[in-house]
């Protein structure tokens, strides 16, 4: 290992030692044994605003002696949550949808919605608007997404998410899948999941699973699990050995997250999830600024705050470990961070919904309270 980075032990339940491993999902706050009644009623209250969803597995990383154990934040519903903030499709995603549950914002690239279902509800999740009742954007016939993409030749690149795609069965993966790898200018199919830290059992105990990603990673074209590690008391060994045996079945993995207010808004913390993901075969992709989503405010931080976090963390790591980049998904495009003085912030677009726009540098006044780029000022020449 690098540093100090290490693989936590990460406590099971009981029954975890047995062949098969399966998990039971709580869907209340209020059911949770290790809040008080009235802590729970009044978190369910939030949880009836924006869901919650969990599991035994991963509440059992929790210290809850610890009420700012960096864990529980990632999951257990906060009542500061009901702050007014923000909006609920932040980064306008509406635009970008060409039919139902597909959107469209970059030329090669095309993301498909295909379930509202997580294997947790981080509190900050950015869609947490797919998992509320008047929610229509995710598709169930994937039939006119495959024919959209079969018919966008400039289409290369296809990523699968939602929700998560690894909650659907894997005959149903089996069948999108398959469907994708017929489409000749498919190339890469990515598939976004952060299962491998709430349920690594969903690989471990599904050969099935490994076989259908293995089949389909091949030298005509690969498929990536982008997973979603926030913090690196998740890299437990049941989650270190599910990214094993999926990288030996020849899938590429990489790892991306924000920057989440109590959670990883360290630099040390930071600097020890880029070397585990890299030691454990997913190093760090992106490290991304918050969106402003409706009841993200608990879990936000200013940009040069997590600028700053990021580039000490950085500077602390060596090789793969230094190649993630600091951005936002907003609305134009993915908008890198690339520097920060004592006047300015220097920002670059890394894909843009304008083609226009492809890496245009902005240069803006720094603001040290801002935390989204419609914040931002150009700076004065």
């Amino acid at each position: 290992m690098h540093g100090g980075a290490h693989i936590a032990q990460g406590r099971t339940r009981p029954s975890a030692g047995r062949p098969g491993h399966p998990v039971r999902y709580v869907r209340r706050v209020d059911e949770l044994a290790s809040l008080s009644a009235d802590e729970g009623a009044a978190l369910q209250r939030v949880a009836d605003r924006y869901a919650f969803r969990a599991n035994d597995y991963y509440l059992g990383l929790i210290d809850w002696a610890d009420p700012a154990d960096p864990i529980r934040r990632l999951i257990v519903p906060r009542e500061d949550e009901l702050s007014e903030f923000g909006r609920l499709d932040a980064s306008n995603e509406a635009a970008n949808t060409v039919l139902p549950g597909v959107q469209h914002k970059y030329r090669d690239t095309c993301l498909v919605l295909v379930n509202e279902i997580c294997g947790g509800f981080c509190r900050y999740c950015f869609r947490k608007r797919l998992f509320m009742h008047d929610n229509h954007e995710v598709t169930r016939d994937y039939a006119p997404a495959i024919d959209y993409i079969a018919g966008h030749p400039e289409i290369s690149d296809v990523l699968l998410t939602g929700g998560d795609p690894l909650i659907m069965s894997t005959s149903r993966l089996a069948e999108l899948l398959e469907r994708l790898r017929e489409i000749p200018h498919v190339r890469t199919i990515r598939i976004g999941s952060k299962l491998p830290a709430f349920n690594p059992y969903r690989i471990l105990d599904d050969p099935a699973l490994v076989e259908l990603l293995a089949e389909r990673s091949g030298p005509s074209g690969r498929v990536y699990l982008m997973t979603h590690f926030d913090h690196p008391r998740e890299f437990t060994q049941q989650a270190v050995e599910a990214i094993r045996v999926v990288t030996e079945a020849g899938v590429m993995c990489v790892n991306q997250c924000p920057v989440v207010r109590g959670v990883n808004d360290d630099a040390g913390v930071l600097r020890e999830l880029f070397e585990t993901a890299t030691d454990v075969g997913c190093p760090q992709y992106y490290v991304f600024q918050g969106r402003p989503t409706v009841g993200n405010e608990p879990y936000e931080l200013p940009l040069v705050r997590g600028w700053q976090l990021f580039t000490q963390a950085r500077e602390a790591v060596s090789g793969l470990s230094r190649r993630a980049r600091f951005a936002m998904s907003h609305a134009s495009g993915k908008v890198e961070v690339v520097g920060v003085d004592e006047e300015r912030i220097y920002l670059r677009y890394h894909r843009a919904k304008d083609p226009a726009d492809e890496n245009r540098v902005l240069v803006m006044e720094r603001d040290d309270d801002a935390y989204w780029l419609d914040q931002l000022v150009p700076a004065r020449t």
